[in-house]
């Protein structure tokens, strides 16, 4: 690994709680995929696989920043253990009932208790900010968690989908679960770099980090980039299936990751000086126009090319995106900050799903690529809308200065990228 990556495993428990997290957020990118494959193995319509994923991702979408907001408040152990058995229960539940043709309201309501995963990204970020907050290391750091997140979606799409077709329906939401619960453990048992809780008393501020004006601009910017992951993602099975090659939707898919993977590699051993907001707002921009190449591709050659060279603005994005959190939302709010950003994903993934289906089944697959550009653009314009918005203090922070008078806010801004 490059030295800057090696430098941030230096640190004591690093390892453990970054490898921890990988296995824990695998079933971020299995438990959609293992369902729809599941459904449909089991005999049933694409149409029921496709609402009872939507449920899943929309309700973790609500409940994910309520448990982790309790977790800023009394600790990642005392909450993310409950959380999980309530979620595994209910993922097993939903198992139960497809296996043996339970009535679908059972399933819809399976789902929306499934909806109570925690967002193990954000713990493991949330780690890696208390050790290294104010130091340069804290960007290399925060790039290594989005490369794991691309490595999760390069890996576990295909895994959970080999496992349910090939071995038996259920066997992909069940890895998904057993990686879920042994990494959710292993994380809460390192006591030793869990981030020090923030319990409420009577000066407590108990609003929601939410109420942060730049987080306000980065949750709603990230339901637009959110639609344009889900209208890729259906907008790419479809073309490859229309080219008759339906089994090769996986791997472009797989090489849109891998080009955010390879960005973000490259990324994390770059050192920036200036604010980081303008070179958010530059990955925001970056991401809409290269939505433009996706409509022009012809054949899935070009889509290959086209879509890993998009795939390249999506890590350092998302890379500067969690830094500016950190600098905007109060430190006892971090993690429920961070989780609102997988909250506006999540949404903006649902709808851009569904709607990009519809316009597939209207017009085609390339057509789909239209959903893609136009939610590109709406981030780029809520970006530059809600630009100035982010250039304010966290909520309940005064600037502070150091010995030359640079604010906190100004010396963040040198620090991340």
């Amino acid at each position: 690994m490059p030295s800057p990556y090696r430098a941030i495993f230096a640190a004591p428990g690093a390892k453990g709680f970054s490898a921890a997290g990988l296995l824990g957020r695998m079933p971020l990118s299995m438990v959609g995929i293992g369902i729809l494959t599941m459904i449909t193995e089991l005999g049933r319509s694409y149409g029921l696989a496709g609402a009872l994923t939507a449920t899943i991702a929309l309700s973790a979408a609500v409940v994910g920043p309520q448990v982790s907001r309790l977790v800023d408040q009394y600790g990642q152990r005392r909450v993310l253990r409950p959380a999980t058995l309530i979620a595994v229960t209910a993922v097993t539940g939903l198992l139960l009932a497809a296996a043996n043709g339970w009535p679908d309201w059972m399933l819809f309501a399976f789902a929306v208790a499934a909806g109570c995963v925690p967002s193990v990204g954000s713990m493991v970020r949330a780690r890696w900010t208390a050790i290294f907050r104010d130091t340069p290391q804290l960007h290399t750091a925060y790039s290594f968690e989005s490369i794991v997140d691309e490595l999760c979606f390069i890996v576990g799409p295909p895994l959970a989908a080999t496992l349910s077709a090939g071995w038996f329906p259920e066997a992909g939401p069940l890895v998904a679960v057993v990686c879920l619960v042994a990494g959710v453990w292993w994380l809460t048992a390192l006591r030793g770099t869990e981030p020090e809780a923030h319990p409420r008393h009577a000066q407590s501020d108990t609003s929601s980090a939410l109420r942060a004006p730049g987080l306000q601009v980065l949750v709603a910017t990230f339901v637009a980039t959110g639609a344009v992951f889900g209208s890729v993602d259906v907008a790419t099975l479809a073309f490859a299936a229309e080219q008759g090659s339906k089994s090769t939707g996986g791997l472009l898919l797989a090489l849109y990751a891998a080009g955010s993977c390879l960005a973000g590699i490259v990324f994390g051993v770059l050192h920036f000086k200036g604010r980081a907001e303008p070179r958010w707002l530059l990955g925001i921009c970056a991401m809409a126009v290269s939505m433009i190449p996706l409509l022009l591709a012809g054949n899935l050659a070009l889509l290959a090319v086209a879509l890993f060279v998009s795939g390249l603005a999506i890590a350092p994005t998302m890379i500067t995106t969690m830094a500016l959190i950190e600098a905007h939302v109060p430190h006892a709010k971090l993690t429920e900050g961070m989780t609102w950003i997988s909250t506006g994903l999540a949404v903006g993934i649902a709808l851009g799903s569904s709607v990009t289906g519809w316009v597939v089944d209207s017009a085609g697959a390339r057509t789909g690529y239209v959903v893609s550009l136009a939610a590109g653009t709406a981030a780029a314009a809520v970006g530059f809308a809600g630009y100035r918005r982010l250039k304010r203090p966290a909520q309940g922070e005064e600037p502070a200065t150091d010995g030359d008078g640079d604010s906190r806010e100004g010396r963040r801004g040198d620090r991340v990228a």
